[in-house]
Order: structure tokens, then sequence, then C-alpha cells
């Protein structure tokens, strides 16, 4: 399946920078390949970070991984490939506002 190609049509793949790779795994146990997950399965629920867009925009995804977990990755577009910024479960608030998004 396409990376969130309702959203962005022609991104290719993810870049991922060593720091951030480490931090999300470190802080939140949430590996690369969990963090992509995210975006290849479905529902998928994406919305803009406006508050931290002031140098690029950002965003928000809400989805789960093939093990079941809810989570949240913040990220930016760069080119042709997705770049996480990073991964973390998602919090209460998040997840009823996933499940409201979301078809049952």
């Amino acid at each position: 399946m396409p990376v969130i190609s309702e959203f962005f049509p022609d991104i290719e793949g993810f870049q991922w920078d060593k720091g951030n790779s480490s931090k999300n795994w470190r802080r939140h146990r949430i590996s690369q390949s969990e963090a992509e997950q995210v975006f290849l399965n479905r529902p998928v629920v994406v919305a803009g970070d406006s508050v931290h867009s002031a140098n690029a925009a950002r965003h928000f995804a809400f989805g789960r991984t093939d093990g079941g977990r809810l989570v949240t990755v913040a990220f930016t577009i760069r080119g042709s490939f997705l770049r996480v910024i990073s991964a973390r479960p998602m919090s209460r608030r998040e997840i009823r506002g996933y499940d409201n998004a979301t078809p049952a």
C-alpha cells in the first residue's frame, strides 16, 4: 500500500535522522519500523501542525502499528520523502479523536 498517497501523492519513502530514530526508541520504545507502519496501515488520520510550522510545514499522523499500538507521528515532507520528527504512543485525548474520526 502506498505511503499515505491520499494525502501526499508524490511520497516515495521515508527519510530518517539518526538522532530522531534513537530518541523515539529511548523515550517511547517505538522503533523506526513501527513509526512507518502508521503510514502504511489504515485507517490513518493526518492533521496539520500549525504551532510548529514556522520554518517548514509539519503534520501529525495518528494510526496503528502492525501490532495494534496506537501511535502519533510528527513529520514533515522533504522533497519526495516523509521525514519522521518524532513518534510516541497516542494520548487519551488523541485516542478519542482517532476513534471519532475513523469508521467503527
